[in-house]
């Protein structure tokens, strides 16, 4: 679609979708009288911006299904987010939701490279969280082999990785890591695999990581994202080029804002994304606070494709630690270490108070080698870590040096922060 069909195609969905959830969502009409809002004030897609936000708060409030739009009788399918804090949110699918769903995965998985003739093997966790499933039906639309393996038992996914010919690896980007460690660490041998793509999403993660993955694996590395709230994985994805992600905005309308005026941001600026859901019957959602810090690109894609890309997401505004004044993000230490041959993509932070001030230590694994060197040279590799982390960030950290298979693995998103502060 041009720019402007898209427009036209976005406007007809969301008038349609402002006039459901007025009178089938009371939260959302008492939301709009309370601004003295009616359906009928809706024109276009320019209109988008007179509508009030909703949050994850507004969905535990409301918990479990008081936002659904439909009678229970037409939800088929109940997802629920694995929260750290409160109730987890709970999305329902109609039936349309979830043909909508496995279309929109089934894009990102094009967009990825995969196709019918392709092995994908899942070992996104199966259940109330949305990535398995998403990426399982997504995949069988395409009409690829679908491997549901889930998570757990990592060396039985090797195993059958290889001897079932997988072509395609759907997981976090941590646990890619994860395996290709337990791959060389069993004597498997990489020649002895058949992955050419690997989809990772669920958790932030860097170039540098990216580039680890590649190197290690011998794959092309995309990243696909998604939130449960919104419909799950298939809100965007890369293509082959690895130049933003494209959105499925004929479903899912992308805005930015600054995090602390709520003001939309002009194309380019880095800040909020914030989603509007114009196609969901079950749990529709008028502008999602993400949380996620990104920017938009309305430019066509050198793949063709004229979806509007976000940037791979810089974090989140609620995973930001606020260090003695200094706004920090775990993916910034990531970078840093990844740019440093000595260290190992594994690692912790552990935040507190002591006297009143705010304390960091960095735990890192580094290579067995250092461990077996001179305690000089463990101390002279300390000081460089701490060296290039105070250049890029400007702060101060306590810096630990680990053993390899020191700090806990995860086989689904990774524990990067531990914050023991108390508010």
């Amino acid at each position: 679609m041009s720019r402007d069909e898209m427009r036209a195609c976005q406007s007809r969905r969301l008038v349609d979708m402002v006039e459901r959830i007025y009178h089938n969502v009371p939260f959302y009409r008492n939301k709009m009288q309370e601004i003295g809002l009616h359906p009928e004030d809706i024109k276009d897609i320019n209109d988008l911006k007179r509508l009030p936000f909703t949050t994850k708060q507004d969905l535990r409030d409301n918990y479990p299904f008081g936002l659904f739009a439909v009678p229970q009788s037409e939800i088929v399918r109940v997802h629920a987010s694995s929260g750290t804090t409160g109730k987890p949110t709970v999305v329902g699918y109609s039936r349309k939701d979830l043909g909508t769903w496995s279309e929109v995965v089934a894009r990102c998985m094009v967009s990825a490279g995969a196709h019918k003739h392709d092995v994908i093997h899942i070992a996104y966790g199966y259940g109330l969280f949305t990535g398995g499933l998403g990426l399982h039906y997504g995949s069988e639309k395409i009409g690829a082999t679908v491997i549901p393996v889930s998570g757990g038992n990592t060396k039985r996914q090797l195993q059958i990785m290889r001897d079932f010919g997988s072509t395609v690896l759907a997981c976090t980007p941590s646990y890619s890591l994860f395996l290709a460690e337990a791959m060389e660490d069993d004597g498997f041998v990489r020649d002895n695999y058949k992955l050419r793509v690997g989809i990772f999403g669920a958790e932030p993660w860097t170039e540098n990581m990216r580039r680890e993955i590649e190197e290690r694996w011998k794959i092309k590395a995309i990243d696909i994202f998604g939130l449960s709230e919104v419909i799950g994985p298939g809100v965007s994805c890369e293509c082959e080029y690895q130049d933003g992600l494209h959105v499925e905005e004929d479903h899912f309308v992308p805005e930015i804002i600054d995090p602390v005026t709520l003001e939309i941001l002009p194309e380019g600026a880095k800040g909020e994304l914030v989603f509007t859901t114009i196609t969901k019957e079950g749990l529709p959602l008028l502008r999602y606070r993400t949380r996620d810090l990104t920017t938009l690109n309305y430019a066509p894609c050198k793949c063709g494709r004229t979806l509007v890309r976000m940037s791979k997401c810089a974090g989140r505004s609620d995973d930001m630690l606020i260090i003695r004044g200094v706004n920090l993000f775990p993916s910034q230490i990531e970078s840093v270490l990844l740019d440093m041959s000595e260290t190992h993509p594994h690692y912790l932070l552990i935040v507190d108070r002591v006297n009143n001030l705010d304390t960091l230590e960095l735990q890192v694994e580094v290579d067995q080698l250092f461990f077996q060197d001179r305690i000089s040279e463990l101390q002279r590799l300390s000081k460089k870590i701490q060296h290039n982390l105070e250049s890029t960030l400007g702060l101060a950290i306590n810096v630990k040096l680990v053993e390899p298979k020191t700090i806990e693995r995860s086989e689904g998103k990774a524990k990067r922060v531990i914050d023991k502060r108390k508010y």
